[in-house]
């Protein structure tokens, strides 16, 4: 181990938030840092998270925050203490990008888009001296234990850093640079790695073939539940099931239960701001020779997909008004499997934190790091991912300068967030 007055170096594995959040940290301590990535550019699934609105984190309570880690809350909730959703907005601001909370309660950059915020975020760690190394494919460490890289000319380039930190991500959306290929150089290592498993992902349904005419429309303003667990929102129906973000709040039961027992029944309410009574009166009304589909729009003020939706699971639909409305406030649909991982938001699985002691330091390999979706741990959408990637990709350069025996005083993350932590 180099001593702190010597220019100690690190390398880090992987361009996405939580290495580039770990270069900031750690060239703002003096370290000298070299990021490596296989694609062309850095930040691309930052980019592609931002198309329809960055989401940044969220601003409900923090110790509600922390229960959307689920099983993780014990290791992730320190982290996110230390670099919690408010650090988080004050170091955006400190990047020029203001932030707001929506409606939803989720944490927005005003510009709304990732672009602004990763050429900020790009033109400070140049300013830091990060150095980026792009094209580089990671194949693992050789017989002295130096870094090895391939170049797409054929090329083998070795590192032999201080400190390592990997953040290579997990294996959803893989042509944006993360596609999972580190399990095998770590399982090299005897290291355990849980299997990697779509997280925020779509669930297939045996839809028929009137069902397929409604891909691509929404169902709004819908309530979902799952073993006593009911979320509120929208969905969208796709030619062969459902996805959105209603869906992908429950998507961890629910890919549980299908790997389980190879399906899972989850209920939909389709009118969940109609109490049962209300509805149930409501289609006691006289029917007055209208149709089915014209009486439950009018009646129930249901969609045509949401009529579709009943028909497809009901075809003779009951007549009984207080049979009818428990249907509509309890619609079954049968998943029968999940999305492909390659088309999921996020990634279950990976490294298990009993691999990593509590600075994020591999038990097996000292000097190695590891931050981001390589760690086995999940959340659902809503700026949950995003901030607990930065969170633990902070936490591994601290860890890091822990090991290297450096102070981590001069981190630059941001006006605000520096006159908290001081």
């Amino acid at each position: 181990m180099p001593p702190s007055s010597s220019i100690s170096r690190a390398a880090i594995v992987g361009g996405g938030p939580a290495g580039l959040i770990a270069a900031e940290a750690l060239a703002g301590a003096g370290v000298s840092v070299t990021v490596y990535d296989r694609m062309p550019s850095v930040g691309r699934k930052l980019l592609m998270a931002g198309r329809g609105g960055l989401n940044l984190t969220h601003s409900e309570d923090l110790e509600r925050f922390v229960t959307r880690y689920a099983e993780a809350k014990p290791v992730l909730k320190p982290l996110i203490e230390a670099f919690g959703p408010q650090d988080l907005r004050a170091w955006c601001e400190g990047l020029g990008q203001d932030t707001f909370v929506g409606s939803s309660g989720r944490v927005f950059p005003k510009a709304f888009k990732a672009s602004p915020l990763l050429r900020a975020w790009l033109a400070r760690l140049e300013g830091l001296g990060v150095r980026f190394a792009l094209r580089h494919t990671w194949r693992g460490w050789d017989p002295e234990g130096a870094l090895v890289f391939t170049t797409p000319d054929g090329e083998t380039v070795r590192a032999r850093p201080d400190v390592t930190i990997l953040a290579l991500g997990g294996a959803s959306w893989p042509r944006l640079g993360s596609d999972g290929s580190w399990t095998d150089l770590l399982r090299e290592k005897t290291i355990a790695i849980a299997p990697l498993r779509p997280a925020n992902m779509g669930f297939t349904l045996p839809w028929s073939d009137i069902m397929r005419r409604f891909e691509g429309e929404p169902l709004k303003r819908i309530a979902l539940t799952f073993e006593g667990v009911t979320v509120k929102g929208e969905a969208l129906v796709t030619a062969d099931g459902i996805e959105g973000g209603a869906v992908y709040a429950l998507s961890g039961r629910l890919r549980n239960a299908v790997e389980r027992q190879g399906s899972a029944q989850l209920l939909l309410d389709l009118r969940p701001d109609l109490s049962l009574d209300d509805l149930t009166k409501r289609l006691s009304a006289p029917r007055k020779g209208q149709s089915a589909s014209t009486f439950l729009r009018k009646a129930a003020g249901l969609s045509p997909l949401a009529v579709a939706l009943l028909r497809e699971s009901t075809p003779e639909l009951p007549m009984a008004p207080a049979a009818l409305a428990r249907l509509i406030k309890a619609l079954p649909l049968t998943l029968t499997g999940t999305k492909s991982l390659e088309r999921a938001i996020s990634t279950a699985g990976g490294i298990p934190f009993s691999e990593v002691d509590d600075r994020l330091m591999l038990k097996r390999l000292p000097g190695v790091f590891v931050a981001g979706e390589m760690l086995d741990w999940e959340a659902p959408t809503g700026g949950y991912l995003l901030q607990a990637t930065f969170a633990t990709g902070l936490a591994a350069a601290r860890g890091a300068l822990m090991f290297l025996r450096i102070p981590d005083a001069a981190l630059t993350l941001g006006p605000s967030s520096a006159t908290r932590q001081s």
